[in-house]
C-alpha cells in the first residue's frame, strides 16, 4: 500500500491551535467527568470530540494526515485536557504515546495501522506477559494484558511479548502490533481513581503477527528503531523517557484542576468553619496555603518541560539522549508526580472536609491523582534509586527501562 497525502481533514494544525482546542475542549470533559467515571470508559461525547479537534493524532506522522507534534506540545495539551478530566486526559494520553510508538516501526505496519484511516487509535501495554512460537513470517502470541488504558477506544494494540527463535528460546524482547477485533477485551478495571479510563485486560489465543509488525523493545531502548523515515525528528525521542515523562502530563493539570477549583470556591465568599472568619480567602493561612500549591504547580510544570524539551532537542539534533539525561527524567517524571501530590493535598486541607462529598468533583480529581501517580513507571522512590547510581557512576542498575 502506497502513502496518500493528507486530505483537508488531516491537514496538520499549528501547536497553538491544537493547545487552543485543547483549551475549548475542558468544558465539555468537565460536564462529562461525572458519567465518564461512572461508566468506567471515556464519555463517547469525549472521544467524538477529540477525535473532530485531531487530538488523538498528536504523534501520527504528517505523511499519514497526522500532526507530528513535539512533546512540549504533547504535554501541554494532555495537562489543559486533565483540568477537565483525568481519565479522559490519560487515555488522551496513551493513545498518542502508543501512536508514537507505532511511528517507531517499519513503514508497512505504520501503513497497516493508519494506511486507510489516519484516526485509528492505538492502546498498549509494555509489559510481556504472554507467550510466543515462531512461525513462518513471524510468531503466534498467546497472552493476557492488564492495564491497557484506552482499549475500549481502540482500532489497534501494541503489546509485549517474548520473541523466540524456532528452538523455543527467547532471543528478545519485543511489541507486538495486533489489530484490536483479533483480541478480547474482560471488563477487570474496578479501581478506586482513574475509573474512566477503562484499562482492562486485553487476551490474545493464538494471534499471528507477522515480522514487521514485532518491534524490538531491547534495541528501543538503545535507540535502533526500524522506520525508514530517519529524518522524522519526533521518532528518533527516547524511548524511555517519552514513555515516562508522558503519564506526569495529567498529573499537573489535576493539580491545576483542584486549584482552579479551590480559587473558584473561595471567590464566592465562603468562610471557615469554627473560626471567627466569615471568608475564608481573608484568612493568613488559606493565602500561605494556597501559595504554596501554586509554587508546587509551577516547580512540577517546568521540570515537566525542562524533560520534554530535553526529548525534543535531543531528537532535534539526531543524537540519543544520553544515559545520564535518560535517568535524569525518570527522576523528572516522578518528581513531577510527587510535587503535583503535594499540590492537591494543600488544596483539599484549604477546602476542607467538605472535599470529600461524594457531590464534590474535588474528590474524584484526588482520587484521580491519587492513583495515576502510582503507575510503576513514575514510582519516585525507583526513580531515585536510578538516578542516585547514575550520578555515582553504578554501571549496575535496578530496570533495564532508562
Amino acid at each position: 500500500m502506497t502513502t496518500t497525502a493528507a486530505t483537508p481533514q488531516t491537514t496538520p494544525q499549528s501547536a497553538a491551535a491544537l493547545k487552543e482546542s485543547a483549551a475549548a475542549l475542558v468544558p465539555l470533559l468537565r460536564e462529562n467527568a461525572a458519567r465518564t467515571e461512572a461508566d468506567r470508559m471515556v464519555a463517547e461525547e469525549n472521544i467524538a470530540a477529540l477525535t473532530e479537534a485531531g487530538l488523538f493524532r498528536l504523534t501520527v506522522p504528517r505523511r499519514l494526515g497526522g500532526h507530528e507534534t513535539d512533546f512540549r506540545t504533547f504535554l501541554e495539551i494532555t495537562s489543559e485536557l486533565a483540568r477537565g478530566c483525568g481519565s479522559t486526559a490519560w487515555v488522551t494520553t496513551l493513545v498518542n504515546v502508543c501512536n508514537w510508538m507505532v511511528g517507531l516501526y517499519p513503514e508497512r505496519a505504520q501503513q497497516d495501522v493508519w494506511g486507510e484511516n489516519p484516526d485509528a487509535r492505538v492502546c498498549g501495554v509494555l509489559a510481556p506477559s504472554a507467550t510466543t512460537r515462531a512461525v513462518e513470517g513471524g510468531l503466534v502470541v498467546t497472552g493476557r494484558w492488564g492495564f491497557a488504558s484506552g482499549s475500549l477506544h481502540s482500532q489497534w494494540a501494541s503489546l509485549g511479548v517474548p520473541v523466540v527463535d524456532a528452538a523455543g528460546q527467547q532471543i528478545d524482547q519485543g511489541a507486538a502490533l495486533i489489530p484490536m477485533h483479533e483480541l478480547t477485551i474482560e471488563d477487570t478495571w474496578y479501581v478506586a481513581g482513574m475509573r474512566g479510563t477503562g484499562s482492562n485486560t486485553l487476551v490474545a489465543d493464538e494471534v499471528f503477527v507477522p515480522a514487521h509488525r514485532i518491534l524490538s523493545v531491547t534495541q528501543g531502548v538503545q535507540g535502533a528503531y526500524p522506520t525508514e523515515h530517519k529524518d522524522e525528528a519526533l521518532y528518533r525521542s527516547a524511548l524511555v523517557p517519552v514513555l515516562a515523562l508522558v503519564l506526569a502530563g495529567p498529573q499537573v493539570g489535576l493539580a491545576q484542576a483542584g486549584m482552579d477549583m479551590v480559587t473558584a470556591s473561595l471567590a464566592k465568599g465562603r468562610g471557615i468553619s469554627y473560626t471567627f472568619y466569615e471568608k475564608a480567602s481573608e484568612s493568613p493561612s488559606t493565602q500561605i496555603q494556597l501559595a504554596e500549591a501554586a509554587q508546587l504547580i509551577d516547580t512540577a510544570r517546568l521540570h515537566l518541560m525542562r524533560a520534554a524539551d530535553d526529548i525534543d532537542s535531543w531528537a532535534a539534533r539526531g543524537e540519543y539522549m544520553p544515559f545520564e539525561t535518560r535517568a535524569r527524567v525518570r527522576m523528572d517524571t516522578g518528581y513531577v508526580a510527587r510535587r503535583s501530590r503535594e499540590a492537591l493535598d494543600l488544596l483539599l486541607s484549604v477546602q476542607g472536609a467538605g472535599s470529600f462529598a461524594e457531590a464534590n468533583p474535588l474528590q474524584r480529581i484526588w482520587r484521580d491523582q491519587e492513583t495515576g501517580s502510582r503507575h510503576a513507571v513514575i514510582n519516585p522512590a525507583i526513580a531515585g534509586e536510578l538516578y542516585g547510581r547514575s550520578l555515582l557512576g553504578i554501571q549496575e542498575q535496578v530496570t533495564p527501562l532508562i
